[in-house]
């Protein structure tokens, strides 16, 4: 150990159990906020294009909205070359607080703009604009989020702690569901397009305050202020990252290949893959959903729990291989015919993934020091994300357009997963590694 490492760590103030608490549901309730807002455009997809992109063929209308989708990936790798260094540079919270104010501020403008029927052109335009904003602010929420509990928590018991924010996410994502979920059950069809759709959009607007509120009540992380009382703050995170840690942004790219898309084709896409392909009802489709979202949420914490025990390694790799293995058969079972067996294969599915989000967040910000942990996880991710998550819906509309085959969007999740498995041949056992040695 060099001077200058022995000066952070003796600088390293101790925290207390409260203060880890605290900092768990800061982080997590900013982050369920953000992810509620991302959350009901994916399951509002289908209303969306009737509404935004109408079309006398109905598959135009939905790659229409799920290109929108995507619109807000493109702009998230520039939101966490933006958010990322500026957290390393003046830290996390004060960051992670700008980020929900722009996340809130563009889901809440989507609740009053007018359809295309009313402005034409300028309809669809408007809404790629709040996507463009929602995914730029999206690019500094999870890196920003992950560095701030990870850098929180005890060295044995991170992958306990840190599991809490996906789990904060799986939140935000139930909570889109059942939005939807009930305005379904309680509207017209016509009257849920006509101006039922504004009304989750609106939500966020009070849920970015009371996420604003617990944020700006936080104090930034131990292992950050250890780094401002020791003067080892990087001046020029940016290119510290890009250059000295080129190799672990690349692991985290190729890390969550199978995370970004098992998310948004199992917990978003398969809302809409349940009713347009199965045949299912809109509300059918949400309640498979909401079970999918709350079994996940039963597993994560158990499963990162395990994760310090055994180490990350071990956990992610099962999940890669069950994904590898039983996708196909399970969308198998998804075509079958039966509700309660489409169901029951989503739920699978959901099980798969949330083996993986249970251990991925503490690898991840594992594979960085202190200086650079909030830019280099945001780029690596961020990137992987536009790639492989943002574009995942589209994707398995479009294959499922062209091919005539409603199961190849399993070859995507299958390659995925391969693809992952090797990168994690790539990196060494991080479980229980002091952050700031890392």
């Amino acid at each position: 150990m060099d001077s200058h490492e022995r000066a952070v760590e003796q600088a390293v103030p101790r925290v207390g159990e409260t203060s880890i608490r605290r900092a768990i549901v800061g982080a997590s309730v900013g982050n369920m906020v953000e992810w509620f807002d991302f959350a009901v455009y994916g399951y509002l997809a289908v209303t969306l294009g009737a509404v935004f992109f109408p079309s006398e063929d109905p598959t135009i209308s939905l790659l229409s909205s799920f290109a929108v989708f995507g619109v807000a990936f493109v702009m998230r790798p520039l939101g966490g070359l933006f958010f990322g260094p500026l957290g390393d540079r003046i830290g996390r919270q004060r960051t992670l607080a700008t980020v929900i104010i722009l996340m809130s501020l563009s889901t809440f403008a989507i609740a009053f703009l007018p359809g295309y029927a009313t402005i034409g052109i300028w309809a669809p335009i408007l809404l790629v604009l709040a996507r463009l904003l929602q995914g730029f602010s999206a690019g500094g929420e999870f890196g920003g989020a992950s560095a701030f509990i990870a850098e929180y928590s005890p060295d044995n018991r991170r992958g306990f702690l840190v599991s809490w924010l996906e789990f904060s996410t799986l939140i935000g994502f139930i909570l889109g569901s059942l939005s939807v979920l009930l305005l379904s059950s309680v509207l017209s069809e016509d009257a849920l397009t006509s101006w039922g759709w504004r009304i989750p959009f609106l939500l966020a607007g009070p849920l970015g305050l009371i996420g604003l509120y617990i944020r700006l009540r936080l104090d930034d992380t131990p292992e950050f202020r250890a780094l401002e009382s020791a003067g080892e703050v990087s001046q020029s995170p940016f290119r510290e990252t890009l250059t000295q840690n080129w190799r672990p942004i690349l692991q985290v790219a190729g890390l969550v290949i199978i995370q970004n898309a098992g998310f948004y084709i199992v917990l978003t896409y398969m809302q809409t893959y349940i009713t347009e392909q199965l045949g299912f009802s809109t509300t059918s489709a949400s309640l498979s959903t909401v079970l999918t979202l709350l079994v996940g949420m039963a597993l994560i914490p158990p499963l990162g729990a395990l994760s310090d025990r055994v180490g990350r390694k071990p956990v992610l790799m099962a999940s890669c291989v069950g994904f590898a293995i039983l996708t196909y058969p399970l969308f198998l079972v998804l075509n079958a015919g039966s509700l309660a067996a489409a169901i029951a294969a989503h739920v699978t599915l959901g099980a798969l993934l949330a083996v993986y989000l249970s251990t991925t967040i503490a690898a991840l910000t594992e594979l960085f020091p202190t200086r650079v942990r909030y830019g280099g996880f945001s780029i690596g991710y961020n990137v992987s994300v536009a790639i492989f998550g943002g574009a995942a819906p589209f994707l398995a509309t479009y294959l499922i357009s062209v091919t005539g085959n409603p199961l190849s969007p399993a070859f995507y999740l299958i390659a995925a997963a391969i693809a992952t498995a090797l990168t994690l041949l790539t990196i060494k056992e991080t479980a229980r590694t002091p952050l700031r040695k890392t």
